[in-house]
């Protein structure tokens, strides 16, 4: 059952989008200000988001920022009729998608039911291990937020470990994947781009935790 987070400062409405969305069958909860949502997002970790652009405490624009450093969950954004910059810049932000007020219910579920469908898809591209995050698709590394710049090898080496998680591979292996099956220069080039990703993925890199060494085999990510 997918988990949606409605935040809508209007009561009537707010009650209206959370029986329907009930009746849809999604669990839902609830919320009429914008910094009780973050809050409330950041607990209940939900797949999809409906967000009024105008809110007290936090705006809309500026919650969707945030979520979206924060969360891949669905965002779709309630805006007033003839507000274009705010939908522009609301798509610029991260969201997923806008519907416009007034709007009807049968469109409104359509557009999260599409808009859950294409985050299940960008989310099975992703991967995450503590506060890493790697996402397969855009070859892009985080931590907390933030994109480590990794090289091509190392962004391979962490990949080709990510794709067989928790299998040894072996240093013939790792080498024939990442610098390929002719590579007939130094095999140590594999300990030393290790090092350079443990660097830069591990709290400590001299105690691993991600990249574990097998010894006398090779290395694997658990």
């Amino acid at each position: 059952m997918a988990k949606l987070l409605i935040v809508e400062d209007e009561p009537t409405l707010r009650n209206v989008l959370t029986t329907n969305m009930r009746n849809e069958g999604y669990e839902v909860h609830s919320v009429g200000d914008g910094s009780e949502a973050l809050e409330l997002a950041r607990s209940e970790l939900p797949d999809l988001c409906l967000l009024d652009v105008m809110l007290p405490g936090l705006d809309g624009l500026s919650l969707c920022r945030i979520l979206r450093k924060e969360s891949d969950a669905a965002i779709i954004l309630l805006t007033a009729r003839g507000a274009e910059m705010d939908r522009v810049i609301g798509l610029e932000t991260g969201a997923d998608d806008y519907v416009m007020k007034p709007f009807s219910m049968p469109e409104l579920t359509a557009r999260v039911r599409a808009a859950l469908r294409r985050s299940s898809r960008r989310q099975s591209d992703k991967i995450r291990f503590g506060d890493i995050e790697v996402d397969l698709a855009a070859r892009m590394v985080h931590r907390s937020g933030e994109q480590l710049k990794l090289s091509y090898k190392e962004y391979e080496l962490l990949a080709t470990l990510l794709r067989n998680k928790g299998v040894v591979l072996t240093r013939d292996f790792l080498l024939a994947q990442v610098w390929g099956y002719d590579y007939d220069g130094d095999p140590r080039t594999l300990d030393v781009h290790v090092r350079w990703l443990r660097e830069k993925i591990e709290q400590d890199a001299s105690s691993p935790l991600i990249v574990q060494t097998v010894r006398g085999v090779g290395y694997r990510v658990v």
